[in-house]
């Protein structure tokens, strides 16, 4: 396995509860300059969404099944270039997957909500889907589509970025999800400050620790499938990458700064989160990973509240 910036080769994408997917399939042997390499994946994650700061404490949860492909590129000084893309099904409970920070719009948006009482005069039915999906449990709702591409440059073993997109189909209007493409970009940078090279169970002591520290930003963007622009959030935070034997954990956090989109009516803020992600492979083509990721926000406004976000997810991930 090559040194990456993380352990086991492995870019931890930081997930959310608009983007499950949590780990990319890329790494590997290292390829020489100028060597090329195709490897399909297939990317299988159960996962869910509690958002207990909102009114109803809704949920999402989600099976999802992923079929895609890694392309890399070997570069100079054992660097790389690869792009990834996957696509499919994404099995819906509760409410679907959205952006963070999604303000409800019949508290936020009083021209939008009028539209949906019209509607909702119409069809008591969804109506009474809306109620569910906050108050009676996680009914099964449909089977959405979903995607994830991303671009990965590595120029060498201490620094990454990638530009990431995931979109998102919403195959049916209930409640307040509209059938439509969502989407979600983001750009990320991490930075290592040591070689990455710490496994406690080959002997390593607490001295090595500083060699698994690295610095993380991001920035991600959010639209929902009607075409709201619903903000964009920054984490610059600080994470320490280790390994126990096989077993990688990754622990994250730092302050989250999150910018509404003006259909909410909510000012800017700070909110701080933070992330542990687990990784396990089983072979060389095989890995199972595990994440789970609280946000905190102090502030509260109409359709937001203060309090804990929650989302946590497991799954398999195979190279071919």
């Amino acid at each position: 396995m090559r040194r990456s910036v993380l352990p086991l080769g492995l870019l931890a994408v930081l997930s959310a509860p608009g983007a499950a997917l949590a780990h990319s399939t890329a790494g590997g042997e290292e390829l020489l300059p100028g060597e090329f390499r195709v490897r399909p994946v297939i990317t299988l994650e159960g996962h869910g969404g509690l958002e207990n700061n909102l009114e109803g404490h809704p949920q999402h949860y989600a099976i999802d099944g992923l079929f895609g492909a890694v392309f890399e590129w070997g570069l100079e000084r054992g660097g790389s270039f690869a792009i990834e893309a996957q696509l499919g099904p994404a099995l819906v409970w509760g409410e679907a997957e959205h952006f963070y920070g999604k303000v409800h719009l019949d508290h936020a948006e009083d021209d939008d909500h009028a539209e949906d009482d019209d509607h909702a005069e119409d069809d008591d039915h969804a109506e009474d889907d809306h109620g569910h999906a906050h108050s009676d449990g996680v009914p099964y709702r449909r089977t959405d589509v979903k995607g994830y591409l991303q671009a990965r440059y590595q120029p060498n073993d201490r620094f990454e970025m990638s530009f990431t997109w995931w979109p998102y189909y919403v195959t049916g209007d209930q409640g307040e999800d509209v059938i439509g493409l969502k989407n979600e970009i983001g750009v990320k940078a991490i930075w290592a400050l040591g070689d990455g090279d710490v496994n406690f169970a080959l002997g390593d002591g607490l001295e090595t620790i500083a060699d698994g520290i690295f610095l993380s930003l991001e920035n991600r963007t959010g639209w929902e499938s009607n075409k709201t622009y619903l903000g964009n959030y920054t984490d610059p935070w600080v994470g320490l990458g280790f390994n126990i034997d096989r077993l990688n954990i990754t622990l994250s956090a730092g302050p989250r700064f999150y910018s509404p989109g003006s259909y909410a009516n909510l000012p800017f803020r700070t909110d701080w989160g933070g992330e542990l992600e687990l990784e396990y492979p089983v072979s060389k083509s095989v890995v199972l990973f595990a994440h789970y990721k609280p946000v905190y926000s102090g502030q509260s406004g109409e359709g937001w509240g203060v309090g804990w976000q929650h989302h946590i997810g497991s799954g398999i991930s195979f190279s071919f």
